[in-house]
């Protein structure tokens, strides 16, 4: 809940959190947002499965959502109600410990899709489990970025603050991204495999993820001190 603008932790509901996370059975959630909805071809959905396989090589097994192809409503709660489709996927969200957002590059920015999820993400702060940490404690975020011609690194600057900020941890390299020439057309899809390049950082985001999602799954962050509050960052209410 918000407080003359500042943002304090834990006032929501409380969870139980799973005790004993086995490292061997961490699993991967990729949320793509993507503005066309199945069957339309995606580049933002194949780097996304290519994040999946890198993934599924340490041990990570994983799924893709592609949001718009559920009805997920605008808003910053866990639950809109009249048949919101955020909840399902919160659910596997929070079954997972790694998550990963792919997203395309629409005017050098996250598609409105991404930014919607991050919205939604929001509501997080609000979480807790039964010790008073964020939910999002402990799991691993990446992000996977596509576009024509340029805004990739804004882009993951924008997605990597957000996530960290609702309480997800990033890895080392924690991000994957493929950029076409200026003033061109060309898709990811339709540029063929980029071993070198895009192939390289996507490994590295998937080595890197599962690794610290391991770690922390065997030493999740400590409590909060009961005497004094987390605060998150300042900011003016909406």
């Amino acid at each position: 809940m918000s407080r003359d603008g500042v943002r304090v932790w834990g006032n929501g509901t409380r969870t139980r959190r799973p005790k004993g996370i086995d490292v061997a059975s961490i699993r991967a959630l990729v949320l793509n947002c993507t503005l066309k909805p199945s069957p339309a071809p995606s580049s933002a959905e194949q780097l996304g499965r290519e994040v999946l396989a890198e993934l599924a090589a340490q041990g990570v097994e994983g799924e893709l959502i592609r949001v718009v192809d559920h009805d997920v409503r605008f808003g910053v709660s866990t639950d809109e109600g009249d048949g919101d489709g955020w909840p399902a996927i919160r659910a596997k969200l929070l079954a997972a410990q790694v998550l990963v957002i792919a997203t395309p590059i629409w005017l050098g920015q996250p598609s409105s899709v991404c930014k919607m999820v991050l919205e939604r993400l929001d509501a997080e702060l609000s979480e807790t489990d039964d010790e008073g940490r964020l939910l999002t404690y402990g799991k691993v975020a990446g992000v996977a970025v596509v576009g024509n011609e340029d805004g990739a690194h804004h882009t993951i600057g924008q997605v990597q603050q957000a996530l960290n900020e609702v309480g997800f941890t990033l890895a080392a390299a924690a991000a994957t991204y493929w950029v076409g020439e200026a003033l061109h057309t060309v898709d990811y899809r339709d540029a063929g495999p980029k071993p070198d390049t895009t192939g390289r950082t996507t490994k590295a985001l998937a080595l890197n993820s599962a690794h610290l999602a391991r770690l922390l799954a065997e030493q999740p962050y400590p409590p909060p001190d009961a005497r004094s509050a987390a605060v998150g960052p300042s900011r003016e209410s909406a």
